[in-house]
């Protein structure tokens, strides 16, 4: 029996290492490449740069237009996911305390349409709204944020709420107090972790998310993910510039996940497993 666990437990070792250097291996290609120019790319993409080099970074700036992107960027992520936590831990609060067969029926219908893929909605969804809505601004699309990100944001939200007592509301309310200030005052400090991990889901989605934004900006206000696309020709492809931009993009995201990743992982475990 024991030998029989110890192979077991060498196979997926074995197993999750392969998978680990599948995922880990784009990474590293971008980051070896994004050093070394177009030439030395096409001749060995796996080897070390013979120098290192800084012009894809400088010429990859200038060709994005990077602090424009990136301010796009910011305010489009910042003001999707304040507006997201601030409406789906609302809604939760509501959901999970209101034991009727609305709020019940209201919950369902949100995890349900987190089955469905923007894809499948894109086509119908682009020519509908076209006819209310100008497409080509920010706000437009912070909006189609908020929709589509509030299901999952509302579900890691009541599986949190869920596990808090309600004798804490009960003894706020006989003490005078509102719902809304239950909610701000007790309840909201309460879901740091989860709101943490609420964050990070959608920042994540929304800072790479690259069908969205191309259906509904322009140049003039293009996020960073758009602005990398400016390196892929018809005729030719400037790799080196494509490394350095994708680098560049997706640096300020992985500096945000590492600041609060502790609490991520507290939220995952607490808050969508009920």
């Amino acid at each position: 029996m024991s030998e029989s666990k110890n192979m077991v437990r060498k196979a997926i070792f074995a197993v999750g290492a392969i998978l680990s250097v599948a995922y880990v291996m784009p990474f590293v290609l971008v980051f070896l490449n994004a050093f070394k120019p177009k030439y030395d790319i096409l001749e060995n993409p796996l080897a070390w740069p013979k120098q290192i080099s800084w012009d894809n970074f400088e010429q990859a700036m200038v060709k994005m237009n990077f602090f424009r992107s990136l301010t796009n960027s910011i305010i489009i992520t910042v003001i999707s996911v304040s507006a997201l936590i601030v409406f789906s831990s609302m809604l939760a609060y509501y959901l999970a305390r209101t034991k009727t067969k609305f709020s019940k029926v209201t919950f369902l219908i949100l995890v349900a349409s987190m089955i469905v893929p923007f894809q499948a909605l894109m086509i119908p969804f682009m020519s509908i709204f076209a006819q209310f809505v100008s497409l080509n601004n920010r706000a437009a699309l912070i909006f189609f944020y908020i929709g589509f990100g509030v299901a999952l944001s509302t579900f890691l939200y009541h599986g949190f709420i869920s596990k808090i007592p309600m004798d804490l509301d009960e003894a706020a309310a006989m003490d005078g107090a509102s719902d809304l200030t239950i909610f701000w005052k007790i309840m909201f400090p309460m879901l740091r972790p989860v709101t943490a991990t609420v964050a990070i889901v959608n920042a994540l989605w929304i800072w790479n998310d690259f069908l969205l934004p191309r259906l509904v900006l322009t140049q003039e206000t293009q996020t960073l993910p758009l602005s990398t696309y400016l390196f892929y020709g018809q005729y030719s492809t400037e790799y080196g510039q494509a490394m350095a931009g994708l680098l560049l993009a997706v640096l300020p995201i992985i500096i945000f996940y590492l600041i609060l990743q502790r609490q991520f992982i507290s939220g995952i475990t607490t808050g969508a497993v009920k």
